[in-house]
């Protein structure tokens, strides 16, 4: 998975994304003026190959929304919590309205997958995960991602539960250092309560994390044939893609260069592996990299393919649209619980 430059398409980029081995493609805010520019850049990526490759983006809601001008704003995980925390009914309409909301505006453009929802547990430590986190109660975060993941469903995408088996409980940022959890994993069962209920719903895609778990494996979980082989395809039954988190962040250099880090994530199952601002990584690796994903990847990837979807002058006149955008909205207006001491 490749990212761009720009607005548009160069000559390079065209020609990168006819190479075998890239497969799709992620968006960033850089690559977003107006709709109107989306549209046709996603219909320029479409036009190189066939099938067409797919198209995926970063819009969780909060701090971590691509995309602003003309599209819905979203809420922050928290917040939904929170809702969840004084009307658990309510929580749970909010995160369904919110997951239907950001997919239909994204297919509605021809964007196949959001990375989301975030199902780590908000222990409030780790920054970078932060307000991303439903809740820190796991039964919550597995009642909550899974209404958010129905009403993704609904819109036409299929949902990523992201990072697994857990990035809230470590300090570190992987993107720029080295996250190490102690925990042994009979303490990472909570971590992981989230997982087992989506699977069972029908998840299909999960994003490794960039982290040590050094009890059990001295290698970051998405380069680790333990977590990705034993713990998710064999314990938890997961039979969908599986994606590594961004190669070209700091935590995933454990794994050595970045074509030594890619030849692993590959022998441990992983189906995709983004690299991310690293146009020469990207080059290093599609000069130097001679397998690709195993042959069941290809079956996986394909039932990511966002299902055709209404255009954006219809869905933003839809009262379906309408419903959703004002329960969103109306989320923002209301006061935050807060707990005093």
């Amino acid at each position: 998975m490749v990212d761009l430059r720009g607005v548009e398409l160069d000559a390079e980029e065209r020609e990168l994304l006819k190479h075998p081995l890239v497969g799709s493609v992620i968006l960033f805010t850089r690559n977003y003026s107006d709709g109107g520019q989306l549209a046709r850049l996603i219909a320029g990526i479409r036009a190189v190959r066939s099938p067409a490759l797919l198209v995926a983006v970063d819009h969780e809601g909060g701090r971590v929304q691509r995309f602003r001008k003309g599209f819905s704003a979203l809420p922050a995980a928290r917040m939904i919590g929170r809702r969840y925390d004084v009307d658990r009914q309510a929580g749970l309409d909010l995160a369904r309205a919110s997951g239907w909301l950001m997919a239909a505006e994204l297919r509605a453009f021809g964007i196949d997958l959001s990375f989301a929802p975030v199902t780590d547990l908000d222990y409030g430590v780790n920054e970078v995960i932060g307000d991303r986190a439903f809740h820190r109660d796991p039964d919550a975060v597995a009642a909550l991602a899974g209404a958010y993941m129905a009403g993704m469903r609904d819109a036409g995408m299929a949902a990523t539960a992201k990072h697994f088996p857990g990035h809230g409980a470590v300090i570190a940022d992987s993107h720029v250092s080295l996250p190490i959890d102690r925990r042994p994993f009979a303490e990472l069962e909570r971590d992981l309560v989230p997982y087992r209920r989506l699977i069972a719903n029908g998840l299909a895609a999960v994003m490794m994390a960039h982290i040590v778990f050094s009890e059990i494996d001295p290698l970051p979980a998405s380069l680790s044939s333990f977590w990705v082989r034993k713990v998710l395809r064999e314990d938890l039954r997961f039979h969908g893609a599986v994606f590594t988190d961004d190669l070209g962040m700091q935590a995933a250099a454990a794994g050595g260069s970045m074509l030594e880090r890619a030849r692993l994530a590959l022998s441990v199952g992983c189906d995709v592996l983004p690299v991310c601002n690293d146009r020469a990584g990207v080059l290093a690796l599609l000069d130097g990299l001679k397998q690709g994903p195993e042959p069941a990847s290809f079956a996986r990837l394909a039932r990511l393919r966002g299902r055709p979807a209404t255009l954006p002058d219809d869905l933003f006149a839809s009262e379906e649209w309408r419903r959703s955008a004002d329960a969103v909205a109306r989320s923002f207006a209301q006061p935050e619980l807060r707990l005093d001491a």
